[in-house]
């Protein structure tokens, strides 16, 4: 009986240890935005035209950019830490452009992820408050439009000309990375928060 006893004891720092890996993973399982880093960018280049056959896609240039994100993502190395993304998000595809979902078409297919589309280019509001109700990815990607992207930093508890120097996300610019960082309560963290010039392809 005393040596069912001592076992017993032996085995509580185990139990217990378990016990807090379990809590510990459910909960990861609902993070919404809790410990999460979010990174946004523009999608790809565009043609100049606004009508045509090819007028919803990529220009070369956008390709070879979205081809370069499936190696600058996989993994991100930026402030000493490597960042793996865990989720891909694109506006939903419209009439006009099909350019955030083709942006990160490749990246998907590199990290086997299913690449997201539930919300229209202006619905910026309903990805973030799903993004806190549901999210379980620790590193989230957006591909957004330029046009869209000041609101949607917004959302987030942000401020794009904080983080750009700009009131408006200039129509020019398809090389830069914002980089969102939420603490364990899934609050902005701003002084943690920045932007990143990319430098993948030459001119950026």
């Amino acid at each position: 009986m005393l040596r069912k006893f001592l076992c017993v004891l032996l085995l509580l720092p185990a139990l217990a240890s378990a016990h807090h890996s379990q809590k510990h993973e459910a909960d990861d399982s609902s993070r919404g935005l809790r410990n999460v880093i979010v990174l946004i960018v523009r999608h790809a280049e565009k043609p100049e035209q606004s009508d045509g056959p090819n007028s919803r896609g990529l220009t070369p240039r956008g390709e070879q950019r979205a081809e370069a994100y499936a190696n600058y993502f996989d993994p991100l190395r930026i402030d000493g830490q490597t960042l793996q993304p865990q989720r891909l998000i694109a506006t939903s595809d419209s009439k006009n452009s099909e350019r955030p979902r083709l942006t990160l078409t490749p990246l998907a297919a590199r990290l086997q992820l299913p690449l997201e589309q539930p919300f229209a280019d202006k619905q910026v509001d309903k990805l973030v408050e799903s993004l806190r109700r549901q999210n379980q990815a620790a590193v989230v990607l957006i591909a957004w439009h330029h046009g869209e992207l000041g609101n949607l930093i917004d959302a987030f508890g942000g401020d794009l000309k904080t983080l750009v120097g700009k009131d408006k996300w200039p129509g020019d610019v398809y090389n830069w990375l914002i980089v969102l960082r939420f603490d364990d309560r899934g609050q902005l963290m701003p002084s943690s928060s920045h932007l990143v010039q990319e430098h993948l392809l030459p001119g950026d």
